[in-house]
């Protein structure tokens, strides 16, 4: 039984049980850092020995992805003791109103946060980060700037980067779908309090949205008084989406730090993808490596579009696992 541990800015310490897991929540409001949670293989030791970043992505939180690091922290717990500390990236969860968190809100500033993270909790650096989408980015960003010393001297490259169903160079508005944009354009010209999530999952399907994604943007809303309001900072999500769109990360694909393997993961039902950048990709993958450098790895997700976390998640964890418990 995976345990998992969540840090809450403004609460008091106490533990819950639900569904059979366990939840502490620990106050840590002073460190002005991202909030997150840890979920941790069960084991007596006070510290695993291995650590991951798990990363979401835009208008996502932490707690999309509990239930996949569970179940990964179990899967791993043959091997070695893990522990996962999902974050909430700047703006998004309960990071949104942590101070110390200051603009500008680009991609640059949200992998710092992590580095900070670090550092406020005295922690061991992380032997593998794993992002989706927009996280992904970040997570590319987070080893572009620990290979180039931005962090210190005592900063410690992954030994594992994943990229989940992120394009790694600059996205061209021309050859995107639109949705995100669309998205973003659609909330912005909302209330700043909503009467009721039924409310808002309506407003956006007659939008046009799909009821799902309507039903998981209606996730972000909070209780405030007798109506809801965002979870999430939407004036610093556009700016770090509008810098996810101009990053390009294809150089550190082509000459990955030495010690590091970055593995990206495509779904195959994504349509994220356009055939010259999945051409670019293999042909990556197929180059000689040289022992200079670390690696690169493409994997296809099959039965899987862009939410790969929901779509194949016992597949994912099949690709992720094996992988992630060599490093013991």
């Amino acid at each position: 039984m995976a345990r998992i541990i969540t840090n809450k800015p403004g609460f008091r310490s106490c533990t819950q049980f639900l569904q059979s897991t366990v939840f502490s929540f620990i106050s840590t409001r002073s460190l002005e850092t991202l909030a997150f949670e840890e979920v941790r293989s069960p084991t007596h030791k006070p510290e695993p020995d291995h650590s991951a970043f798990i990363l979401h992505g835009l208008l996502g939180s932490a707690r999309n992805w509990r239930s996949f690091s569970r179940n990964l922290a179990s899967s791993l717990s043959n091997s070695s003791d893990w522990k996962m500390v999902l974050v909430d990236l700047r703006n998004h969860g309960r990071s949104a109103g942590v101070p110390g968190l200051n603009p500008p809100h680009d991609i640059v500033n949200a992998a710092n946060d992590l580095a900070d993270l670090v550092k406020a909790h005295d922690w061991k650096w992380p032997d593998v980060v794993l992002g989706h989408s927009m996280g992904g980015t970040v997570a590319l960003q987070y080893v572009l700037s620990c290979a180039r010393g931005d962090y210190g001297s005592s900063a410690k490259l992954p030994k594992q980067l994943w990229v989940l169903d992120s394009v790694p160079g600059i996205v061209d508005p021309e050859e995107s779908s639109g949705e995100v944009e669309k998205v973003l354009e659609t909330l912005q010209t909302l209330p700043t309090t909503i009467e009721s999530r039924n409310w808002l999952v309506d407003h956006l399907t007659n939008q046009g949205f799909s009821r799902s994604l309507s039903e998981w943007i209606a996730t972000n809303l909070k209780k405030t008084g007798e109506h809801y309001t965002w979870g999430f900072n939407l004036d610093g999500i556009i700016q770090m989406f509008d810098s996810y769109r101009k990053m390009d990360y294809w150089p550190l694909l082509e000459h990955p730090p030495k010690g590091t393997e970055i593995v990206i993961v495509r779904a195959e039902n994504s349509d994220r993808w356009d055939p010259h950048i999945i051409e670019k990709l293999e042909s990556l993958n197929n180059q000689a490596g040289d022992e200079s450098e670390g690696k690169l790895s493409v994997v296809v997700l099959p039965k899987a579009g862009h939410w790969v976390h929901v779509d194949n998640p016992k597949g994912l964890l099949e690709i992720v696992t094996p992988k992630m418990a060599s490093l013991s």
